[in-house]
């Protein structure tokens, strides 16, 4: 059966009886795990197995490991690896093993896709919810280091997530919280779309910022505007990837969740991510969930190949 064109979120270290048989009565594409997911290797890989059981050996399982203060799986257990700052001006070869080491240690556990790099630029005055996470303000040093990082995690055997597109690095607010506006102009916002024109082709999918950019959609954030998607996204940048949104449970957008599903799925989006963990709400979300559609399931295969290759 087709899976609902969702990435969901799960409660804790074990997959409960009631989420097992959520899983099977409304199958989503993939989960995505958290801190509160990770405890030991040894539980970690039996959570992602019991995952793949149920959802099937191609189910992704996501996992937000850039380094630096964005990292699930932490030390005593894991290797401690720095923030993508740390390697601006530094050769493509060190930015390249990192994430070569990072997406290894992923994999091992049954992670099969890394939500990273961060290819928004790192700006004065802007708030610091990037940050360290981005490699520099220079589009062209994020580019070189972004195309090193997305080798580096598929030659692990992970699929990289760029984000967030198409650029976070001008916001003023955390999208966690609330929504962000950016007045910039469309022909400075060229510059923050020039990582992602660089890397559309790499195989890697993308994960949308839930941001309003006003010189191309006044009325919406970027992850149910289909005009930014589609005239930007899919356009401009050229991005023919996985598209997927940024969690919608964030305070950045407003409604319930799974309002929000089908109008980032209208839009343009291939699919959903909904991190809360909250049984009723991921059951709520999954029962009102679009079905995968074609043209997306052909683009999780050239995801696929793309990793494969290496």
């Amino acid at each position: 059966m087709t899976p609902r064109a969702a990435i969901i979120g799960l409660s804790g270290p074990s997959l409960t009886a009631e989420e097992a048989a959520l899983l099977r009565a409304h199958r989503p594409v993939g989960a995505i795990l958290f801190a509160r997911n990770v405890v030991a290797p040894a539980q970690l890989r039996a959570l992602t197995t019991a995952i793949r059981e149920i959802l099937g050996d191609d189910a992704p399982i996501l996992i937000d490991q850039e380094g630096g203060r964005v990292a699930r799986l932490k030390p005593p257990h894991w290797e401690a690896f720095p923030a993508a700052a740390a390697f601006e001006g530094r050769p493509e070869t060190a930015a390249r093993a990192n994430a070569l080491l990072l997406g290894a240690t992923c994999v091992a556990e049954g992670l099969d896709v890394v939500c990273a790099p961060v290819l928004d630029l790192r700006l004065p005055g802007a708030h610091g919810v990037i940050g360290d996470r981005a490699f520099g303000a220079d589009p062209a040093e994020i580019a070189r280091l972004g195309a090193a990082w997305v080798a580096g995690l598929q030659e692990a055997g992970a699929i990289p997530v760029i984000k967030h597109i198409p650029g976070h690095g001008r916001a003023l607010a955390d999208s966690h919280h609330e929504l962000p506006r950016v007045g910039a102009p469309a022909a400075e916002l060229s510059a923050d779309i020039a990582p992602f024109r660089a890397l559309a082709g790499s195989g890697a999918w993308a994960m949308t910022a839930h941001v309003l950019y006003e010189a191309w959609d006044a009325a919406l954030p970027a992850t149910i505007s289909s005009a930014v998607i589609g005239n930007v996204i899919r356009g401009e940048i050229g991005f023919d990837g996985v598209l997927v949104t940024d969690d919608l449970a964030m305070g950045a957008l407003q409604g319930a969740s799974n309002d929000l599903a089908r109008a980032a799925l209208s839009a343009g989006c291939d699919v959903v991510l909904h991190c809360t963990g909250r049984l009723a709400d991921t059951a709520a979300l999954l029962a009102d969930c679009p079905r995968l559609t074609d043209r997306a399931a052909g683009r999780l295969g050239a995801a696929r190949a793309a990793r494969d290759a290496f």
